[in-house]
């Protein structure tokens, strides 16, 4: 690995636009050095902004360009062959979420990441909020004890319509509905909190408002650790919460935290209490400079592919639990 990380863009439109926020933001240990993209138009504009060589295929920029790692932002029933294709190339990877679509899937990206012994980092990006960070320090230590909940929340009202909301709207394309799109961040942000694996789970989906989806606008879902703890998530592109609703919570048997993202308070039992503010920060350009710390020092990312499959576990458990009315157990890969 050189002092400055190459990396080759794979799907250079939508959420690709803030990953470049990222690299601007570390230009000097991580840069884009080229970009496969099928959009045409997309490709040009891309290549004239960053003046870099475009592609295409992304396989062709993996045999062509000279780059150590890929960025992989394309819709999610494309990820587990671009995953496969790098590890294959022996080019690192970050991939956005979700990491793949069926425990199958799974089961390849794994193997693939192991045998050709690349590093994969999961874009979950909400890990990087200055709040989950300082939860995630008092936990570890100890300040709540034995943890009993976890409580997770990603809601808003999305004003996606038939025509711009895209292969989101296909189950086939997108893995299901709002859950595994959106509703992956408090999913891998409940994982994160409860400190253990997840073993079981169900869920109530529900279609408020954008009908002309196949799948889900809206998920309540349940999941048991196997350390005890036991989560619950909320999400939605129907309806924004209420100005209430914390954005994560836990409470343990020595007493509670709460965070409504920009801040974080915990009330312990003892009567000690205390509230820590933080400035806002992007949470994408932290990511993107994980990433390259974690290539250029050989340290293990926050989330490689074992939490990705993990929380990929629990979506689809949760799925399986609301298509059959059970509690259904979360396969391991």
């Amino acid at each position: 690995m050189t002092a400055t990380v190459r990396v080759g863009l794979i799907g250079a439109g939508g959420i690709a636009s803030a990953h470049l926020l990222g690299y601007h933001a570390h230009a000097e240990k991580i840069a884009v050095a080229a970009v496969a993209e099928v959009d045409p138009a997309v490709r040009q504009r891309r290549g004239e902004e960053l003046g870099v060589p475009v592609y295409d295929s992304y396989l062709e920029m993996l045999a062509d360009a000279d780059v150590d790692a890929v960025d992989i932002c394309l819709p999610h029933h494309l990820h587990r062959d671009a995953i496969v294709a790098a590890a294959r190339a022996g080019k690192h990877i970050l991939c956005e979420k979700p990491l793949c679509l069926t425990a199958e899937e799974a089961a390849e990206v794994q193997r693939a990441v192991t045998e050709h012994g690349v590093t994969l980092m999961c874009a979950h990006n909400q890990l990087f909020l200055p709040t989950v960070a300082k939860a995630k320090e008092l936990l570890d230590s100890g300040l709540l004890g034995r943890v009993y909940e976890v409580r997770t929340t990603d809601s808003f009202f999305n004003d996606f319509d038939p025509d711009s909301m895209g292969w989101r709207a296909s189950a086939s394309t997108s893995g299901g509905g709002e859950l595994i799109d959106t509703g992956y961040h408090p999913s891998y942000l409940m994982l994160h909190l409860a400190g253990g694996r997840p073993v079981q789970a169900t869920a109530m989906l529900s279609t408020h408002r954008l009908t002309f989806m196949e799948g889900e606008d809206s998920a309540q879902v349940l999941v048991r650790f196997d350390n005890g703890v036991v989560g619950h998530l909320v999400t939605s592109w129907a309806y924004a919460p209420a100005s209430v609703t914390e954005r994560f919570s836990v409470v343990g048997e020595l007493g509670s935290l709460h965070s409504d993202g920009t801040s974080l308070t915990y009330d312990l039992r003892s009567g000690d209490s205390e509230t820590f503010t933080f400035e806002k920060v992007h949470t994408i350009s932290a990511e993107i400079g994980h990433f390259a710390d974690a290539l250029l020092t050989g340290s293990r990312p926050l989330h490689t592919e074992k939490e990705g499959i993990e929380v990929l576990g629990m979506i689809l458990a949760a799925y399986q639990g609301a298509r059959t009315g059970t509690i259904a157990e979360v396969i391991r890969a």
